[in-house]
């Protein structure tokens, strides 16, 4: 009999989209985190890497997300609740959020090819969290 290991962990996507309507939400980067704490340092990281370059306000807005709120976030990842943190910088908004995931095995496709309906495949447009 086949057995399946399911991991848990977190299922973590940035998504960019214009404050004034004109750029739809895109979908620029996800990622897979096996942990709370990988799942949190992929938002830091990635804050902190980009707050120079922001605006005064965003910047401020990115460093008080990674200071003041830090706990926060790591409560509510520890409960495997779905979190989001949301940044502006001039006319786009940036919103990276993190839900729980189960993660299942990639089965073996070597020599099989894969159905049609996999190229069709469009991400989503994020819904709220909260």
């Amino acid at each position: 009999m086949l057995s399946t290991t399911i991991s848990p962990g977190f299922w973590c996507e940035c998504w960019t989209e214009g404050v004034d309507g004109q750029l739809p939400p895109t979908l620029f980067g996800s990622y897979d985190a096996h942990s709370e704490r990988e799942a949190d340092s992929w938002v830091s990281t990635i804050l902190r890497t980009i707050s120079p370059a922001l605006d005064t306000d965003a910047s401020q807005e990115a460093w008080e997300r990674l200071y003041d709120h830090r706990i926060d976030t790591r409560r509510a990842l520890l409960r495997r609740e779905p979190w989001a943190v949301s940044v502006t910088h001039i006319t786009t908004r940036i919103t990276w959020t993190v839900r729980p995931a189960l993660f299942l095995p990639m089965a073996h496709r070597q020599g099989t090819e894969l159905p049609s309906c996999t190229y069709g495949f469009k991400p989503h447009r994020p819904r709220a969290i909260g």
